[in-house]
């Protein structure tokens, strides 16, 4: 027989004979009211205990954080709180929990304590609600470039080409750490490494996108990636997952256009089928700012927030348009940014973009044609030798979600740009290869996609938004 979930009997909004649940304790009141919660759902189900028609030893057996099989009838609730719950007939306990030692108690705990829990705070509220709110984005995610005819294509973990160019890249070895084979110049000799040469976790499934968009037109990656950033900061971690779009006669405008698309696409999604966790993560947030001076409390409640974005066209504006406002702006010129514009070229920080959208436009910016010394090499070069093909959009209260590009599709301007920045044409020679066979304009762009779960559901680190975060100094599960 099926077993159904708490959140289907909930919304089957009926009384039921004979039926099984099964979940986990939350809460077990005077040996009669068992909080029963499944995941499937934030509210627990009532199961009422006749208690005198059981063993004692059963009943000690139940505690908070045991995992129970229970069966009965769904009943209209004699108490406040439920509209319906289930009158046991029979229990069966598949594991019990030591109450003095099991620590997801009913009680608010630290985000700082379930981190070092990561292994069972998503038997939390908070975290049910953000791993629920995580899983329908990424089907959202798929759905979008699916319903758009883009191809799925797997790209690799293990890379032999530094994608970005930061050097900021895991190696991946099997020679010995302690006595590695040298060459004649007295260096690490990786001819005799597992792959025959230098390799690392990729940055980027980008440069391997590009050479499927060129045959298959409208690709996307979906998949971890990995940077070793020594930052310990609430908006980096060490393993991430990128979404990453490619297409083939796409110029930076098209680009623009389908980030935007994409990005309303997948935050509607979630206000149509996660209501209910959106609802308790907006309530939680608001409790949270409450906390916070007047200041810096948000303008916006969470679900205003997603509004905002859905429901207004993203700006556009250049990057020189966008310094010449922030140098004009009241914080810049009373010297209240941590990091003052003093001209063109520099690299934006994040309380630029978000002073940019927040404060000046009030709504989502798209960044575009930055200078091509602070980008990367496969930008496509402007007519003005100083700038490149380049957007970010930027969002309230994050900054910087989505980069991208119009890629460099002449192969002089991008052997030349390689050159100017050091890389060894050598590692690169299958993607310059494109621009040999039939090379075409094409763009693409990243969405870091904890950072969009981190704006959905207004969490405020992102190492509350992955099941088990690494950064640095920690990989503990």
């Amino acid at each position: 027989m099926k077993t159904p979930t708490i959140c289907q009997l909930l919304l089957d909004d009926k009384t039921a004979e004979n039926i099984t649940v099964q979940g986990w304790v939350r809460s077990f009141r005077s040996n009669r009211f068992i909080a029963l919660n499944d995941g499937s759902t934030l509210q627990n189900l009532q199961c009422v205990v006749e208690f005198e028609q059981y063993d004692p030893a059963v009943l000690k057996q139940i505690s908070v954080g045991a995992a129970l099989k229970l069966h009965g009838d769904i009943t209209p609730s004699e108490g406040s709180g439920q509209k319906y719950e289930l009158k046991v007939n029979a229990i069966e306990v598949y594991g019990t929990s030591d109450p003095e030692t099991y620590p997801i108690q009913p009680k608010k705990h630290s985000l700082e304590f379930l981190r070092e829990k990561a292994h069972l705070r998503v038997r939390t509220n908070t975290f049910s609600a953000v791993m629920r709110l995580r899983s329908r984005l990424a089907f959202a995610v798929h759905q979008y470039f699916s319903n758009q005819s883009f191809c799925y294509v797997h790209t690799p973990i293990i890379t032999g080409s530094d994608a970005e160019g930061a050097g900021e890249m895991f190696r991946v070895t099997t020679l010995s750490p302690q006595n590695p084979p040298l060459n004649e110049e007295g260096k690490v000799n990786y001819k005799e490494d597992f792959f025959g040469k230098e390799t690392n976790l990729t940055v980027s499934g980008q440069l391997e996108a590009e050479t499927y968009a060129m045959a298959l037109g409208k690709v996307y990656t979906f998949g971890p990636t990995f940077r070793a950033e020594n930052s310990n900061t609430s908006r980096h971690l060490a393993e991430f997952w990128m979404i990453e779009p490619e297409v083939a006669f796409n110029d930076l405008w098209d680009n623009m256009d389908l980030a935007e698309d994409f990005i309303k696409y997948v935050i509607n999604d979630a206000l149509s089928h996660c209501a209910e966790d959106l609802q308790f993560l907006a309530s939680r947030l608001l409790e949270e700012e409450k906390s916070k001076p007047q200041a810096e409390r948000s303008e916006l409640s969470l679900i205003e927030k997603l509004r905002f974005v859905t429901e207004n066209n993203f700006i556009r504006l250049s990057y020189t348009e966008a310094v010449d406002i922030l140098m004009q702006s009241t914080p810049n010129k009373k010297k209240k940014f941590q990091y003052p514009i003093e001209g063109w070229g520099v690299d934006l920080q994040s309380e630029h973009e978000r002073y940019l959208v927040e404060k000046h436009f009030k709504c989502p910016v798209i960044l575009y044609d930055y200078p091509a010394d602070i980008k990367a090499f496969y930008m496509r070069l402007n007519e003005d030798q100083k700038t490149v093909r380049a957007m970010d959009i930027l969002f309230p209260g994050i900054g910087e979600i989505v980069g991208g590009s119009q890629r460099e599709e002449r192969l002089d301007v991008l052997e030349q740009r390689i050159s100017a920045l050091g890389i060894d044409p050598k590692e690169l020679w299958w993607y310059l290869d494109l621009r040999k066979f039939g090379t075409a304009p094409h763009a693409g762009f990243g969405l870091g996609f904890e950072r969009l779960v981190l704006f959905v559901t207004g969490m405020t680190n992102i190492r509350d938004v992955i099941p088990f975060p690494r950064t640095p100094q920690n990989a503990e599960f």
